[in-house]
């Protein structure tokens, strides 16, 4: 059996833990604490304080281990430890939030210094009518036209599958070079 880890960071309320709940077999394991600064208790109750576990079952010979990062730079220790063996990574971003983008551009910066794997960035929350188009998101994050920049609603559940597909492909296509 082949298993395979995924990193799912972003920002501060990108949707990293509903992403994961949306295709995770199992009960995620989350680490979320109610939030204390009345800034952000206006945008949402909790938040991971150390990380999201969950797991997904791809067929009999893989298995996909999403580990969520949280998205407050206060946490941001846990970054490098999430990432040790990590074989891709996703970048969530709110696609109604455009004060975060210089943000989630920093984070996927940080994650590719930490290892050079496959990465695919998610606009998320696609279905809000404030969100921004993803070509216009690729241009204000300065995305190389090759980045995988793909819609997404993180909980719907066929959304996230396809994000975590997307990287999946890379990755084998990543593992049959690096066996040439």
């Amino acid at each position: 059996m082949q298993t395979v880890k995924m990193v799912v960071t972003g920002p501060f309320n990108a949707g990293k833990t509903e992403f994961i709940r949306s295709v995770s077999e199992i009960d995620v394991v989350s680490t979320e604490r109610k939030i204390t600064t009345a800034s952000e208790r206006a945008i949402k109750e909790s938040t991971t304080v150390a990380m999201d576990f969950g797991r997904i079952t791809v067929d009999d010979d893989l298995v996909l281990y999403l580990f969520g990062t949280p998205g407050q730079r206060r946490f941001d220790f846990m970054w490098e430890i999430l990432s040790e063996g990590m074989l891709g990574f996703i970048v969530m971003v709110d696609s109604t939030r455009p004060e975060t983008f210089r943000e989630a551009r920093s984070i996927l910066e940080t994650f590719r210094a930490y290892a050079p794997t496959p990465y695919v960035v998610a606009a998320n929350k696609q279905d809000k009518k404030d969100a921004w188009d993803p070509e216009d998101m690729r241009h204000v994050l300065r995305l190389d036209s090759k980045v995988k920049l793909l819609p997404c609603v993180a909980t719907d559940r066929n959304s996230v599958k396809s994000v975590l597909l997307e990287l999946l492909y890379s990755i084998l296509a990543e593992m049959e070079q690096g066996e040439r």
